[in-house]
């Protein structure tokens, strides 16, 4: 049984954790086999979106029991090679030119609650819970807390990773870590169709430019910021696509992306 699952329909790709005994829980391979799948999804040039999703009760709980017991017994350097594993694939999912949607269904829990926060967007059914659990285990949300803090603001951020609570649909939404709240019987078509329009209606070098902005503006100061997007701003304008929707936009053409 393939540990995680691949399709694309219609430019878009799924990608499926497939580990529902263990609850889709996180360990050194299973994120080995996440990495070498959205990495096939980032080269597929039939895929325009990539969503995230799993089979089971759980979309992901977080680390596995055998990799917890593991971390007792690792040297330093081994721990910080684990650190660092997961690290890339947060930041390979943050970083990509594709739009990456997570669909949850079912509990996301530490590690698992940020693979489905750091996609672009979050889509979750009315039953999912959020955590960011390790400090109830004397462990630290360290490499999502750069992403998460900021997300959804430094007070939510508090709020969920000092505390440890489990977080229904509805306060995820108030706190901006979800996007939307889709009913069981309807988040997969929705979803579908979300992605089917992103494909649709929009640009893929405007959303990579537009991604790779929103990583890099934060870290400027404002003037440095404003020349750095002044600059982006006329590497846009010299694109193929850009002067394709000038003139499509010009003749009151009809774009097809």
């Amino acid at each position: 049984m393939d540990l995680v699952n691949y399709e694309v329909k219609e430019r878009v790709a799924y990608i499926t954790l497939n580990r529902p005994e263990k609850r889709n829980a996180l360990s050194y391979d299973f994120v080995q086999f996440i990495k070498d799948t959205f990495k096939k999804a980032e080269a597929d040039e039939n895929c325009k979106v990539i969503v995230i999703k799993a089979n089971g009760e759980a979309f992901c709980s977080g680390a596995d029991l055998a990799s917890l017991q593991k971390l007792q017994t690792n040297t330093d350097d081994e721990n910080l090679q684990d650190s660092l594993h997961l690290m890339e694939l947060y930041k390979m999912i943050h970083l990509s030119p594709k739009v990456v949607i997570s669909q949850v269904e079912g509990a996301a829990l530490a590690g698992g609650c940020g693979l489905a926060s750091i996609c672009d967007f979050c889509f979750s059914t009315p039953t999912s819970k959020f955590a960011y659990t390790e400090v109830k285990i004397g462990f630290v949300p360290a490499i999502v807390m750069v992403f998460l803090i900021r997300k959804i603001g430094e007070t939510n951020a508090r709020s969920m990773m000092l505390t440890g609570d489990i977080i229904d649909a509805q306060k995820a939404l108030q706190f901006g870590l979800i996007n939307a709240i889709i009913d069981a019987e309807l988040i997969e078509e929705e979803v579908f169709e979300f992605a089917k329009k992103l494909c649709k209606q929009t640009s893929s070098q405007s959303i990579a430019l537009t991604k790779q902005m929103i990583a890099e503006v934060q870290n400027l100061s404002m003037d440095e910021a404003l020349q750095y997007a002044a600059k982006m701003n006329m590497n846009a304008r010299k694109s193929d696509d850009c002067k394709k929707g000038i003139n499509a936009f010009l003749n009151k053409e009809k774009l097809s992306w």
